[in-house]
């Protein structure tokens, strides 16, 4: 059975319990990372935990344990899961007050950290090999969307919409402009060969994936210009993809119906994809 992690115990997942009380369950009072595993180690850890601090901040929510630490509960998990591919869940709830109250308790009530594992093959991906159908919806989300909170009824809801549809995921968009994926960035590569993702703001989560396929395009002198991008030039696009930490590069073939570059993955997708797990592998912790 599936060892986890609940509030300084390793638990088999059938005994593992968080009160009903708990504001995570209650108001989604809650902040959440998810880090890839490659060859049993940890991908990007660094980034993932520096952006957890920075969602802490952001919701006024302390956390007693150091980096460390939680370094050493990730380990661990992998050790007792023998994960040697997949992925670790880190959730932090700002606890259980004893009661349910829209203000926020005491800044000394205990916070709740869950951690869990899921054994996935995130190499040798079918989607990465024949693209990703896309279609876009309204981005009707909050407006805090650089934190990385589990309020993620709407991505859910807009993935369910998707697959509806016959299409693998959805792209979000605001004012005609393109924000992001329902839980991924996006990006096109135009006709010229630039590729363009949305610039960092509130409205789009600052992915740790993303900042690193960004640094592998600028290892690969590749043109990169962030800034908003409309339905129309993504479907008049050379290619397009997305990035996140479960999909890596994820190369997008059709949007709307409409069909981008070939129809097939392109080479600056695989080319990213390529150099971004070299990489990641070699400085997996």
């Amino acid at each position: 059975m599936r060892q986890v992690y609940v509030n300084g115990r390793y638990l088999p997942e059938g005994e593992a319990t968080v009160s009903v009380f708990d504001r995570g369950f209650l108001f989604a009072d809650a902040v959440y990372e998810v880090t890839a595993v490659l060859d049993g180690k940890l991908v990007d850890f660094a980034g993932h935990l520096a952006r957890l601090r920075r969602s802490l901040k952001e919701l006024g929510m302390a956390l007693e344990l150091s980096d460390e630490e939680l370094l050493a509960i990730h380990r661990e998990l992998v050790r007792l899961n023998g994960i040697d591919e997949g992925l670790i869940y880190l959730q932090i709830t700002r606890g259980n007050a004893g009661d349910r109250d829209f203000l926020f308790p005491d800044p000394a009530t205990p916070k709740t950290v869950v951690l869990f594992t899921q054994k996935k093959k995130l190499l040798d991906s079918p989607l990465a090999a024949r693209g990703q159908r896309i279609v876009t919806v309204e981005d009707l989300r909050w407006r805090r969307c650089d934190i990385k909170t589990v309020q993620l009824l709407y991505p859910s809801m807009i993935k369910e919409l998707a697959k509806k549809q016959g299409a693998d995921d959805a792209w979000m968009v605001r004012d005609g402009l393109v924000t992001e994926g329902s839980s991924n960035n996006a990006y096109i590569v135009t006709a010229e060969g630039a590729i363009v993702t949305r610039d960092l703001s509130s409205d789009i989560l600052h992915g740790i994936t993303r900042k690193a396929v960004l640094d592998c395009a600028a290892d690969l002198e590749m043109t990169v210009e962030e800034r908003p991008f409309t339905v129309e030039e993504a479907k008049a696009a050379k290619e397009a993809f997305s990035t996140s930490a479960s999909g890596f590069v994820n190369p997008v073939v059709e949007i709307d119906g409409a069909t981008i570059g070939s129809g097939k993955p392109g080479p600056v997708a695989a080319r990213l994809r390529q150099i971004y797990l070299e990489k990641s592998r070699a400085a997996a912790i």
